[in-house]
């Protein structure tokens, strides 16, 4: 994969992090957490749609579309299981 491909996948992944956290608010160490969340579901979407052959909204070799499903799936499932907490027994 080219660099140019590579750079433009971490700075829209980066984007959805960000928006993610103007939504949601939160800490500068949460504003991280999104954007590891976002970079992964953001580059394991476009092998699996490499991988499945599912290619929509696709920029040169980069599958956009399917990175930008998962990384969503990725923030909004993270976010929810980040945020749960486990009461401990009395």
């Amino acid at each position: 994969m080219p660099i140019p491909t590579i750079i433009f996948g971490i700075l829209l992944s980066s984007l959805y992090g960000a928006v993610y956290h103007l939504i949601r608010g939160g800490s500068l160490r949460r504003m991280f957490f999104y954007f590891i969340l976002a970079w992964a579901g953001f580059w394991l979407g476009d092998l699996l749609g490499w991988y499945m052959g599912w290619t929509f909204a696709s920029a040169g070799i980069l599958n956009a579309g399917m990175g930008t499903v998962l990384s969503v799936i990725f923030l909004v499932v993270g976010d929810f299981v980040s945020r749960v907490r486990i009461a401990p027994r009395e």
